[in-house]
């Protein structure tokens, strides 16, 4: 666990960010914010995450609950609980430059993933797709950065380097 260096996740504190929803059963973009309260690991190295989600032009906010835990050179395992879906297991990856989980075969009419690529500024752009077993699809652009630093704008444009390019 000791090469996990990212400040995301990891690192007790708060989190912020905006962007964008993309939905396919609905023809406009939903703009939202979100908060992250990413708690201290405890005895066992498990990090607990309160996530919630605000969506512009929605009265109820969503909230998910997140544990991080069974920390390898490399993944990780999620579990993932809101009350729309329930509780959920899956697997996650990292490396210097990205943190990403998925949730796949699980036996539930629900799946995708996420992804959190680290910008040189110490935030993270992220990107994640869900789908249900009705086909009902989501699209999700965001940023997120440290809640007591400055908020840095939200590009799309900006991604991580291309293969060749200097980061």
């Amino acid at each position: 666990m000791s090469d996990f260096n990212h400040a995301f996740i990891l690192s007790p504190g708060n989190w912020t960010g905006e962007g964008k929803i993309l939905l396919n059963m609905v023809e406009e973009e939903l703009i939202f914010n979100t908060n992250w309260s990413v708690q201290t690991r405890d005895f066992s190295e498990k990090v607990e995450c309160m996530q919630e989600i605000i969506v512009q032009g929605l009265s109820e906010n969503m909230r998910n609950q997140l544990s991080f835990y069974d920390f390898q050179a490399n993944s990780f395992t999620v579990d993932m609980e809101n009350q729309n879906v329930g509780r959920i297991v899956g697997k996650g990856v990292y490396d210097d430059k990205l943190i990403g989980w998925e949730f796949r075969n699980n036996g539930m009419n629900f799946e995708g993933f996420e992804t959190y690529h680290l910008q040189p500024d110490g935030s993270y752009l992220m990107h994640g797709e869900y789908v249900t077993s009705d086909q009902f699809r989501t699209q999700i652009e965001a940023r997120i950065w440290p809640s007591s630093g400055e908020q840095p704008p939200f590009n799309e444009e900006e991604e991580e380097p291309h293969e060749g390019e200097e980061s």
